[in-house]
Parts: C-alpha cells; sequence; structure tokens
C-alpha cells in the first residue's frame, strides 16, 4: 500500500468582528472530537494594531523587524506588506526576507559580528546596511563587500534590561573614536551609529542618554573628517505584552525617544546638513517582541499527571511559605498533596523562553470551575524525557483533568524561533486569524489587487513622509501582482456558525492558504513553497 504524504496547509480564519483569542481556543477546545496537539493563535489585527500604533507615537522611527524573535512566515509577510524594514543576523534570515520580495535596502544586517561568507552573500544580494563593533570587523568587510554602509554600535547601559547585550556587543565612547577614523581610513562608507539599549528594556531614560551619545559622535565625525552620518538605528528593547503595563512602558519610550530626538537629532537641522537625496538623515529601530508578543497565544493540554502525598513536615513548611508570602486565597489551599502535571510543549520547544528570554510562564485555566474549589501545590512539566524540562517550578492550582486544557498568552516573542522537536514531539501548529482589518491586509497572503490599502488601514495613523510604511502597502501589493499570479484562496465554510464563540462573532470563514496551493486527489492542500524571488521597494523611498 502506498503511503501518503504528510500534507500540511495554513489554517487562516476570518471573522466578522474582533475575536478574543482565549474565546476561540474555548470554541476549539469543545469539539470532543479534537486532537490534543498544542497549537497557537495568531491574532494578525493585533501585528495590524501594534504597526499602526508604532508609526502614530514614533513617527520619525522606521521599524526594522528583528527577524530572530520570531520567524513566523504569516507575520514576516504581513510586516513586509505593512512596509516594516527587517533586522537580519544572518545569512538564512536576509534569505527569508528577501524571499518575501522584500528590497535588500529595507534590510539591516544587524550583527556586529558576522562569519566572512555571510557578507560576501549580503553583498550578492544587494544588503549593503550592517553593524560592527571593533576593528577586525571592519577589515572583514573590506576585504569581502568594499561598498557596504556601516553602522556604528556602540555600548549602552543596560543594566535595568531583561536580557543585556552590552556585555558582549558595543564600542565604548573612547574606541568609537579611533573605529571612526580607522573606517574612513579604509575608505568605507561609513553610514551611521546604532546602539542596543538591552531586550526588555525597563528606563526609558537609556534611550535618550544614548540617542545623546551617538550625537556627539555624528558631530565628531563631521568636524573632523567631514563625515555626514545618515543613520541612527535606536536598536530593540521595546515592550510587547499585551498587559497594560507594558503599554504604558511602550507610551513612556516612545515619549522619550521623540524628546531626546527633537533635542539632539532636530528635523530641520538634519534636513539642511544632509538634503533630501540618498544621503537623508533616517531614523530606524529593530523591534522584535514589540510586534511578536501579544499576537501568539498557546493552547496545551495536560497529557498526564502524578501526585504526591506530603509529609507532616512538608505540609508545616508549605503552610508557613503561604503565611509569610501571603498567598492569594490562602484559604482554599490544600497542603495533603502535591500534584505534578505533563503537558505536550515544553522548554525545547514553545517554552525555550524560559531560558533564552527570562521569561516567566502561567497558565490561564479554561475550564469553568467553582470559585471555592480547593487548590494544591502545583508544577508543569514539558513532555520531554529530560529533568531539565520544566515550564511552571510551582504554583497553586485546583486539580486539573487529564486531557485539559491550559492557555498561555503573550508567547510570540522568542519561542517559535528556537524550536525544535526534541525526542521527535512535534511543534505546535498555528491557526492565524483576522476580522476587521482582512479587506484591507488580505493581499499579502492572496492574489493582490489594485486598490489603495494603506488609508484604509492607517486611517488613525499620523501620516509622516519619513517613515516608509505609511504608504508601502500599495506598492508592495502592486508590485507583487505581476509576480504571484498563481496564488490562490480557497475558503471553507465548514467553520460558520451563527453562535460563533460564545457570540463574540457572527460568521467565521475558516481560510486554507498558500503562497502556491496544489490539491491533491483527496482534496488535500499541501504547501508548495515557491515564491518568486522579485523585488519590491518602498512606496516611500527610505
Amino acid at each position: 500500500m502506498k503511503e501518503k504524504l504528510n500534507k500540511e496547509f495554513l489554517d487562516l480564519r476570518r471573522f466578522d468582528n474582533p475575536i478574543n483569542p482565549i474565546d476561540l481556543i474555548k470554541n476549539i477546545t469543545s469539539n470532543p472530537t479534537i486532537e490534543n496537539d498544542p497549537f497557537y493563535i495568531v491574532d494578525l489585527e493585533d501585528i495590524c494594531n501594534k504597526h499602526i500604533n508604532w508609526i502614530t507615537r514614533l513617527p520619525r522611527v522606521e521599524p526594522h523587524y528583528a527577524v530572530k524573535c520570531n520567524t513566523d512566515q504569516m507575520m514576516l509577510k504581513l510586516l513586509a506588506f505593512l512596509g516594516a524594514g527587517f533586522d537580519c543576523a544572518s545569512k538564512n534570515e536576509i534569505q527569508k526576507v528577501l524571499d518575501l520580495g522584500v528590497s535588500p535596502h529595507r534590510i539591516i544586517f544587524a550583527n556586529p559580528c558576522k562569519q566572512a561568507s555571510n557578507i560576501k552573500y549580503a553583498y550578492k544580494m544587494g544588503v549593503d546596511y550592517m553593524t560592527f563593533d571593533n576593528e577586525y570587523e571592519l577589515y572583514k568587510i573590506k576585504e569581502h563587500h568594499p561598498n557596504a554602509k556601516i553602522v556604528l554600535r556602540i555600548i549602552t547601559n543596560d543594566a535595568d534590561a531583561v536580557c543585556r547585550f552590552s556585555m558582549k556587543f558595543g564600542a565604548d565612547m573612547e574606541s568609537s573614536y579611533k573605529l571612526i577614523e580607522t573606517a574612513l581610513n579604509l575608505n568605507l562608507d561609513l553610514a551611521g551609529i546604532s546602539f542596543h539599549v538591552g531586550s526588555g528594556q525597563m528606563t526609558p531614560k537609556t534611550f535618550s542618554e544614548s540617542i545623546q551619545n551617538a550625537r556627539i559622535l555624528f558631530d565628531y565625525a563631521r568636524e573632523k573628517f567631514g563625515c555626514k552620518l545618515h543613520l541612527l538605528d535606536l536598536g530593540g528593547g521595546y515592550p510587547g505584552s499585551s498587559e497594560p503595563e507594558s503599554a504604558e512602558l511602550f507610551n513612556s519610550i516612545s515619549k522619550e525617544i521623540n524628546k531626546a530626538l527633537d533635542e539632539y537629532f532636530p528635523v530641520d537641522f538634519f534636513q539642511q546638513l544632509n538634503g533630501n537625496d540618498e544621503d537623508k538623515f533616517r531614523v530606524i529601530a529593530e523591534p522584535g517582541r514589540y510586534y511578536a508578543c501579544s499576537a501568539f497565544t498557546l493552547c496545551v493540554n495536560v497529557i498526564a499527571k502524578r501526585a504526591m502525598n506530603q509529609t507532616q513536615l512538608q505540609q508545616i513548611q508549605d503552610q508557613e511559605s503561604i503565611v509569610s508570602n501571603a498567598y492569594q486565597n490562602a484559604s482554599l489551599i490544600d497542603t495533603s498533596k502535591s500534584i505534578m502535571y505533563y503537558i505536550n510543549d515544553g522548554v525545547y520547544a514553545s517554552f525555550n523562553c524560559l531560558f533564552y528570554d527570562h521569561a516567566e510562564c502561567f497558565p490561564i485555566l479554561i475550564k469553568d470551575r467553582p470559585t471555592d474549589e480547593k487548590l494544591y501545590k502545583s508544577s508543569i512539566w514539558g513532555p520531554t524525557c529530560d529533568g531539565l524540562d520544566v515550564v511552571v517550578k510551582e504554583c497553586h492550582l485546583p486539580e486539573l483533568d487529564q486531557s485539559e486544557f491550559l492557555v498561555f498568552k503573550n508567547m510570540g516573542a522568542y519561542t517559535l524561533s528556537g524550536a525544535v522537536a526534541f525526542n521527535g514531539i512535534p511543534l505546535a501548529r498555528c491557526i492565524y486569524i483576522a476580522s476587521t482589518s482582512w479587506d484591507t491586509i488580505k493581499d499579502a497572503f492572496t492574489e493582490p489587487s489594485d486598490e489603495p490599502l494603506a488609508n484604509n488601514l492607517l486611517k488613525e495613523a499620523t501620516s509622516n513622509s519619513s517613515t516608509c510604511a505609511a504608504a508601502a502597502t500599495l506598492a508592495f501589493s502592486r508590485a507583487q501582482q505581476q509576480q504571484q499570479q498563481q496564488d490562490k484562496l480557497i475558503l471553507d465554510n465548514q467553520f460558520k456558525s451563527s453562535s460563533c464563540c460564545s457570540g463574540v462573532c457572527a460568521d467565521a470563514e475558516s481560510l486554507h492558504l498558500n503562497e502556491k496551493l496544489s490539491i491533491s486527489e483527496d482534496g488535500v492542500i499541501s504547501a508548495a513553497s515557491c515564491l518568486d524571488q522579485s523585488t519590491v521597494d518602498c512606496a516611500i523611498t527610505c
């Protein structure tokens, strides 16, 4: 008997009105025949809203998405369609972005210490902007990409960041003066200054301090060598969680950046100094988690559990801990036993963010429960045979059932990009959802139409000619139209329901979508990745 190939399809579901991912998960998991495999709900609407918020609050700063944060193909397509640039750290990331049809000048190779073969590849593909922070890198770039537009990365005060980078990357101010001189002596095209205040930066003031240092180096290069730098790269460090405090922090960071740019890089001065040609002054940044974090919601399943009776000494110790830590709902905690739960995703897959991103993850229970149900000391473990595969070391939960579903919010940053199928355990699949913006963004994934898209999506955003995002959607869709004539969109009405998701939305359509669809005799839609390698430019030249 001939073995059937494992055919995959993209699951995209359109709703008439915005939908809460958790409500959708409840609806999906209420089906008794559903497979218990882990899955993500990827909210494309959330990504659109983040982009509008960015260009509204930071109108002078062009976002270049940090590909390393999350390499999901649908998200990359959407961001390219919206006009974002891209921060790539390797040959493979550059290739992934170029394969979308993105123009090379919308990419910055933001890795200060690069493999020579990667520099050669960037040269071959026309990716000119790249960072450096040491003399050896300059000689390497000179040899393999003499036409590069190089950007000096300087050190920052990242003491308040979740993930600190200054211990590894960035030149101090004294070294920066020497590197500027060396770069110009080598006849390299010194384009600008970059910095990174650390991933998950909690202190907005750090941005303004780094912007001030960048201005000092701009002035030094111009006054000492007559070199007019034209690019300021603000790096990453922007929060992207759905929690209110995250939005407040981003607003504070935005205000600090705008204030510092007005003070140290006033528009009129640099417009007069640099002009409006290809070397006009630009400001970019490298947000990653800002775009990805809240758009991804993970649903997992309890595949096994183990209960252990506690000794009298353990119970006494737990009771003392409950009192000293002033636990909420302390009166409901039962110390007679502890329970270990095993779920079908872990630190080798989606929860690698616990190691690499210092994340803290806590489950949301979606099963209805009485408010006075007992709580037990619990731990949550991944599915692999590795004892290090622990997702939550200790928490207090009601007793969960085997096959019960749990939800983890804000799972888009540094999760999928570092996931591997260790022990042969498959990775979580993605279900993509869109609602009110679908008619505007659908051409990012399907056959484009010749409609003016930018005004619809960005009608509430502040338009600014320095931001390529403000009009790139229309240019991207028109340019892609000639190269993607074979794209198809197939609507599947099986998901349509008048009472979907507890009344949250009236109707839903399940869209099985791909770049180029191949339908077999049994009707399965297979993924044939064959997007033409066309070059697409921004509507507004950066």
